[in-house]
Formats: C-alpha cells, sequence, structure tokens
C-alpha cells in the first residue's frame, strides 16, 4: 500500500521542484539580461586570460595567487587601456564636432541642468571670478553638477569593479566549476559535457587568440604611426598615434577591413594637412603604401592565421564583430561571437541526431575541422590541465 502512494508523492515531488527550477531559471534569466554587458565583459576578461592564468597557477601553486596576478597584471590594464582610449576619442569627437562648447564639459553633459544653472557654469568657467559676485547660486549649481561627476565615475568605478571581480571568480573557480558542470552532466562520455567542453575550447581559442592580435597589432601600429611623425614634414603629423593605433588594432579583428577603417581617414588627413601646408605629396603617398603592407597585408597573410587561425575561421566570426555591435550596442562586439560559438557547437554535435531521431553521441557530426574536437578536449581535460594535485582544488591555498 505504501509504495502505491510513494510514486504519485514522489512525482508531485518532482514536479514541485521543476517548477521552482523553472522559476529560478526565469530569475537567472532576467538578471543576466539586466547586466548582460558586465556578464559578456567578465566571461570576456576570463577566456582572453585563461591560458596565462593556467601557466601561473602551475608556477605559483596557488589558485588564489595566480588569479590575482592575472587580474591585476593583465584584465586590469586591459581595462584601464579600453577606458583611456574612449576618453580620448570622445574628447576628439566632442571637439571635431563643436560640441564642447557650453552643452558639455568633458563627460558631463550640461543640457540636463536648467538654463540659469548651465548658464552660470558657462559663465563661470569663462570667468571664474564671478563666483564672488554670485557665490549661492554658483554653489548650488557646482554641487548639482559635482553630484553628476560623482555618479559618473562611481558608476563607471563599479561597473569595472563588477567585470574584474568576475574574471576573478571564473579564474579562481574554474577548475571546481568544471567539475560540477561534469558531475551534472553524467560524466565526459555524455553529450552535454561534449558540448560544454567544445563550447568552451572554443570561447578560449576566440577570444585569448584575438587579444593576443590585438596587442600585437596595437604594438605595430602605434610605432608605425610614430615612425610616421618621426619621419613626417613639420605639419604633417599623425594626430593621437596611442589612440588610433589601439583602434587599428581592434579594427583588425574584422578580415578584408583590418586596419584600412582606420589608416584611409589618416593618409586622407594627411593628404589635406599637406594640400593646405604646400607638403609633399610624395611623402603621403609613401605612407599609404608603408601602411598598406604593414597594417593590412602583414596581418592577413601572417599574424591572423598564424595567431588566431587555430580552430574557428575568422571569415566566420566576421559576422559576430561587425553585427553584433550594430545589434545589442558596444557588448554586442563580446555577446555574438559567444552566441555565435553557443550555435556553432549545437549544429555540430547535437543537430545532426536530433533530424535524424538518432541517439545523441558525444562526438562531432559534421563540420569537423570547424571547431573543437570534443574528443580530444575530454582526453585533457581542464582540472588535469591546471592543476595535477587535488590538494590544489582548494582555491583558498596558498
Amino acid at each position: 500500500m505504501s509504495e502505491r502512494t510513494l510514486g504519485p508523492l514522489s512525482d508531485r515531488t518532482r514536479f514541485g521542484w521543476w517548477l521552482f527550477i523553472l522559476l529560478l531559471t526565469i530569475v537567472a534569466a532576467f538578471l543576466a539580461y539586466s547586466f548582460v554587458g558586465m556578464i559578456v565583459l567578465g566571461v570576456f576578461g576570463y577566456y582572453a586570460t585563461r591560458p596565462v592564468n593556467r601557466r601561473l597557477r602551475n608556477t605559483v601553486d596557488s589558485n588564489n595567487v595566480a588569479a590575482s596576478i592575472t587580474v591585476l597584471v593583465v584584465v586590469v590594464p586591459i581595462l584601464l587601456l579600453i577606458g583611456y582610449v574612449g576618453f580620448n576619442l570622445f574628447q576628439q569627437l566632442q571637439q571635431a564636432i563643436g560640441t564642447g562648447g557650453p552643452a558639455t564639459f568633458g563627460l558631463v553633459d550640461l543640457s540636463a541642468l536648467p538654463a540659469a544653472q548651465r548658464e552660470t557654469v558657462t559663465t563661470l568657467l569663462r570667468d571664474p571670478a564671478q563666483f564672488i559676485s554670485q557665490p549661492q547660486q554658483t554653489l548650488q549649481t557646482v554641487v548639482q553638477l559635482g553630484g553628476q561627476v560623482v555618479g559618473a565615475v562611481g558608476g563607471g568605478i563599479v561597473f569595472l569593479g563588477l567585470v574584474v571581480a568576475l574574471s576573478f571568480f571564473l579564474l579562481q573557480n574554474d577548475v571546481a566549476l568544471s567539475r560540477g558542470l561534469r558531475e551534472l552532466f553524467g560524466g565526459r562520455d555524455t553529450t552535454a559535457y561534449a558540448y560544454a567542453i567544445a563550447v568552451d575550447e572554443d570561447l578560449e581559442s576566440v577570444f585569448f587568440g584575438n587579444l593576443l592580435f590585438v596587442v600585437a597589432m596595437s604594438v605595430i601600429a602605434v610605432g608605425t604611426y610614430e615612425i610616421t611623425n618621426l619621419l613626417a614634414p613639420e605639419a604633417l603629423h599623425v594626430p593621437m598615434a596611442l589612440v588610433l593605433g589601439v583602434l587599428t588594432g581592434i579594427a583588425s579583428l574584422i578580415p578584408i577591413v583590418v586596419g584600412k577603417v582606420i589608416y584611409l581617414p589618416i593618409v586622407a588627413y594627411l593628404g589635406f594637412q599637406a594640400v593646405r601646408s604646400s607638403g609633399s605629396l610624395l611623402f603621403v603617398g609613401g605612407a599609404l603604401v608603408a601602411y598598406f603592407l604593414i597594417l593590412d597585408i602583414l596581418p592577413q597573410t601572417f599574424l591572423q592565421p598564424y595567431i588566431t587561425g587555430r580552430q574557428l575561421d575568422m571569415l566566420v566570426l566576421m559576422f559576430g564583430y561587425i553585427l553584433g555591435p550594430i545589434l545589442f550596442g558596444w557588448y554586442g562586439f563580446f555577446l555574438l561571437p559567444i552566441v555565435f560559438v553557443l550555435m556553432l557547437e549545437a549544429v555540430r554535435i547535437v543537430l545532426p541526431e536530433l533530424i535524424h531521431g538518432e541517439e545523441l553521441t558525444p562526438d562531432v557530426s559534421i563540420g569537423e575541422g570547424v571547431g573543437t574536437d570534443p574528443r580530444s578536449a575530454r582526453e585533457t581535460p581542464t582540472e588535469e590541465m591546471t592543476d595535477s594535485s587535488p590538494e590544489n582544488d582548494d582555491t583558498t591555498t596558498d
């Protein structure tokens, strides 16, 4: 009698638990959607620096120390460089389109202030001595403007802090997370584990390879622009060589386009300056040839296939890099490649068996040469590549 009543009760309990899990999944999806920019940037920071963290972990024999060094030496400088480039680019664009007047001051939009307070700020900026004649009104405006500045800066610091914290958490606990997922999926020989490890290896290949390529091309581009300034006549100089060099490195990720979107406007600017100052157009032509060879042929022919072409064809990822920012904004540059990898591995490993009604297997059915081979990846799992001893799985070991 008890066995008859146990089944329905157990089924109802399991059904209740599934409903609860579904509710938690919906909540998790909402939270991920609300903070998608922070999450994808943190995931990028993790995969882009994981090979460095693995080498450090094997050297220092500590998850905490390795993750800390990786974040401080690699992740934080990258974020600071991106912030520096973005700030300088914003200022230059602001000056170029003439919006650096009374409506804006640095990164603060003065148009949000009432007309009277905005006029007070602009007058104070032109003649600070007027603070004495209108102390109360000026102080009120300065306090309100200061609140905007503190809010903007504080929000940016909190955002970057969360990104760094997420990258640190993943770097510190990736071995434990890998083992937990393996147990959840039922072992290394399951289709779910094969799919997960293929996605994992693909994302590392994409982001780490791309980071190396961007760094290499940024260094080459900055050096090229600086050499241009050293050899150029007096009126022909490349402005913001560091900023434009980093932008050239980022643009070089896109096949065919590579650095053209940056160095062609630079050449046009040099040509305009040469015509206006009666300078040498021959030098401008020489700079164009040099840029084409160094910033176009070099990355496409040598650097990109060697650094980023380990597992995924960059021509395929090109759509992710171009369409991502268009569809989602700035974080789409990181989000759409992730989505693309998730779709690619589902098509390679899962979809053919589902269509033909066959039993799911952990092997690749189509596109064997496109992405990661999950069988070879399962033979060298993450925990074996990072930690050889069980004791080192304790993330508190120092």
